[in-house]
C-alpha cells in the first residue's frame, strides 16, 4: 500500500510539472527578420549563452510583412515554453497602428519574458552636405530648416518605419517642415544618404557607426533621453528639444498563456546571459546596450511604447493595407 501511495504521488507530481521541465525538446527562438542584422546577431549570441541553463535554443528566422509573419507564429504557438520570439519596436509598438489588419494582438497574444537591448538612434547628415550648408550642430540644422522650409529632406527605410516616425517626431518638436523620402528598406536609405540624395537620416547607431567613424556621416545628435555611453561626445536631441526620446529596442516574448513558472525560468536564464561580461562585450561591438528586465517591466514598457507611437503613426498618415 505504501509503495502504491508513493507511485501515485510521483505520477501526480509529474503530471503537474510544466512540460518545459520534462522534455529535452529544443527551444525554438523565432526572429521575425532576416539573418545578419543586429537583432538576429544578438538573438544568436543569447541562444549560445543560455544553452547550459535551458538546453538547445534554435534560432529560426521568419521575415516578412514588417516582422508580422514571425511574430504571428509566436502568438499562435503552443504556450509550453518551447517556442519564443523576438518582439521589436516595429512589431509590438508601431505595426499595430500602421497595418490596417494585424494577424495578432500585440497587447494580448504574448507573455513578456525580458527586454533584450536598446540601440540608440542617431541623427546623421551627409558630411559633405553638412559642410556645404555650414551645419555643425542640431541647432544649426533646425535654424536652417526654419529659414528654408522644405529645402531639406530626410530618408528612411519606408513609410511607417522607425526612422520615418522618429523624423516626424523631430519635425514636430522642432516646428520645421522637412520633406520625407521613403526607400524600400534601411540599406537603400543609407546609400541615398551617403551619395547625397538625402540630407539626413535618423538611423540606429549600430548601422551608422562605421560611416560616422569613417567621416562620411556627421552625427549631430542621439535620440536617447541622455547622451549614449557608446557615443558620449554627441549630444542628445533632448538637450535641444526637451523631452525628445526615441529608442530602437527588442526583447523576448512567449505565447500568451505560457505558465508563469516557465516564463520565470526563461527570464532567469536570459537575464543572466544579458548581464554576463561576454554579452556586454559582444553587444557593445554592435552599439547595443543590454537591458535585462522582469517580465512585468517589459510588458509595461511595451504598453507605454504602443501608446506613444499611436498618435505619431496616425499623424504621419502612414498606412499599410
Amino acid at each position: 500500500m505504501q509503495r502504491r501511495s508513493l507511485l501515485l504521488t510521483s505520477l501526480a507530481l509529474a503530471a503537474s510539472a510544466p512540460a518545459f521541465a520534462q522534455s529535452d525538446k529544443p527551444i525554438r527562438l523565432i526572429v521575425p527578420y532576416a539573418p545578419g542584422g543586429p537583432l538576429d546577431i544578438t538573438a544568436r549570441a543569447l541562444a549560445e549563452q543560455v544553452k547550459d541553463a535551458l538546453g538547445t535554443v534554435i534560432v529560426d528566422n521568419k521575415p516578412g510583412a514588417g516582422g508580422n509573419i514571425g511574430s504571428d507564429l509566436v502568438a499562435k504557438a503552443a504556450p509550453d515554453g518551447h517556442t519564443i520570439g523576438v518582439a521589436a519596436v516595429a512589431t509590438h509598438a508601431i505595426n499595430p497602428w500602421l497595418f490596417s489588419k494585424m494577424p495578432f494582438d500585440a497587447a494580448k497574444d504574448f507573455a513578456p519574458i525580458t527586454q533584450m537591448v536598446r540601440v540608440p538612434n542617431v541623427l546623421v547628415m551627409n558630411a559633405d552636405t553638412a559642410a556645404r550648408l555650414k551645419i555643425n550642430t542640431l541647432a544649426d540644422l533646425i535654424a536652417y530648416a526654419k529659414r528654408h522650409p522644405g529645402k531639406l529632406n530626410y530618408g528612411s527605410g519606408g513609410n511607417g518605419s522607425a526612422g520615418h516616425l522618429a523624423g516626424e517626431m523631430f519635425k514636430q518638436g522642432a516646428g520645421v517642415f522637412i520633406v520625407h523620402i521613403p526607400y524600400n528598406g534601411g540599406n537603400p536609405a543609407q546609400l541615398a544618404l551617403l551619395s547625397g540624395q538625402v540630407d539626413f537620416n535618423i538611423d540606429n547607431l549600430a548601422t551608422a557607426s562605421a560611416n560616422i567613424k569613417a567621416g562620411k556621416l556627421k552625427a549631430l545628435a542621439v535620440t536617447t533621453a541622455k547622451r549614449s555611453t557608446l557615443l558620449p561626445e554627441v549630444p542628445a536631441i533632448a538637450e535641444t528639444l526637451k523631452g525628445f526620446e526615441v529608442d530602437t529596442w527588442w526583447g523576448l516574448v512567449a505565447p500568451a498563456g505560457t505558465p508563469a513558472d516557465i516564463v520565470a525560468r526563461l527570464n532567469t536564464a536570459f537575464t543572466a546571459a544579458l548581464k554576463s561580461p561576454d554579452t556586454q562585450t559582444r553587444f557593445a561591438q554592435l552599439m547595443a546596450e543590454p537591458m535585462p528586465t522582469t517580465p512585468e517591466q517589459f510588458g509595461q514598457f511595451m504598453a507605454r511604447e504602443r501608446a506613444r507611437y499611436e498618435p505619431v503613426v496616425k499623424r504621419s498618415g502612414a498606412k499599410v493595407d
